[in-house]
């Protein structure tokens, strides 16, 4: 299921382990302790071309001890995980490998929080797997394949064409599959009304340039009440467009806010 840590000049001495989705995919993981002893984690879920290694997400794990231990990974196709990013299609099972490992650590009070292809990720968790005490969607989308913005039909081009795609590999260090979904899953906002009992915050940005605002209002009305919706001024898009003072509000809503974990859903 691990390799042994590794040490790393990064944060606490983080533990570095590679963990295994339920399809074989091997994906790159990052535990953060606190406190000696906590039961409480949060996983953070990085947007398309994110890495546990850059700044922003560092800036975000730190804040996010104050809630518990923090596991960053990178999603499938991403840097040092292995297989080919699905753009969000498969990487529910990343999320999943990331809960289940804590779960084995003894971890019994686990949240997430993904930033937009993350947010999308952990929405459809929490509504499919289940077994988390508080989903985060920071910059998430409401639906799949948006093209109404200029940055969305880029990112398009870049997952599509043989170009873009060999341009991510060189210049991103993300490998894209060119294979279409089939079957398309269901999109977050029909995952979101699926979220309960966990309550669904949703966090995002009036100056977005990727998704309008009219996402976050979608997934806030799918929860049915089961969250909160918090529209930031000024604020851009995902990892980069968070504050130290964003981060820290996420992590004291998560602490104030999670319910006991209920078991995690079955699949057949």
């Amino acid at each position: 299921m691990t390799d042994a840590p590794l040490r790393t000049a990064f944060l606490n001495l983080p533990e570095r382990r590679m963990l295994t989705a339920s399809d074989g995919v091997p994906i790159d993981t990052v535990l953060l302790r606190g406190a000696p002893g906590r039961t409480a984690a949060v996983v953070v879920a990085n947007g398309f071309t994110g890495t546990w290694r850059s700044p922003d997400t560092r800036m975000i794990a730190q804040r996010l001890l104050a809630a518990g231990d923090v596991l960053l990974f990178d999603f499938r196709g991403h840097y040092g995980s292995g297989g080919l990013s699905t753009v969000g299609n498969e990487e529910v099972r990343d999320l999943e490998a990331a809960v289940a490992h804590l779960r084995g650590l003894g971890y019994t009070d686990i949240a997430t929080v993904g930033f937009s292809m993350g947010a999308a990720v952990v929405v459809r968790h929490a509504g499919l797997h289940g077994g988390v005490g508080a989903a985060v969607s920071v910059s998430g989308p409401s639906r799949w394949y948006y093209r109404g913005s200029r940055r969305m039909r880029l990112l398009h081009f870049g997952v599509e064409r043989t170009a873009g795609r060999f341009f991510l590999r060189a210049a991103r260090r993300v490998r894209v599959t060119d294979r279409h979904w089939d079957p398309v899953p269901p999109d977050p906002t029909e995952m979101a009304a699926h979220v309960a009992p966990a309550p669904l915050l949703v966090v995002h940005g009036d100056a977005d340039a990727y998704f309008p605002l009219e996402h976050a209002r979608r997934l806030h009305e799918a929860a049915d009440g089961g969250g909160e919706l918090w529209i930031e001024r000024g604020m851009g898009h995902a990892e980069r467009a968070m504050t130290s003072e964003r981060a820290q509000r996420v992590a004291d809503w998560i602490a104030a806010n999670r319910v006991p974990a209920p078991a995690p859903r079955v699949h057949g």
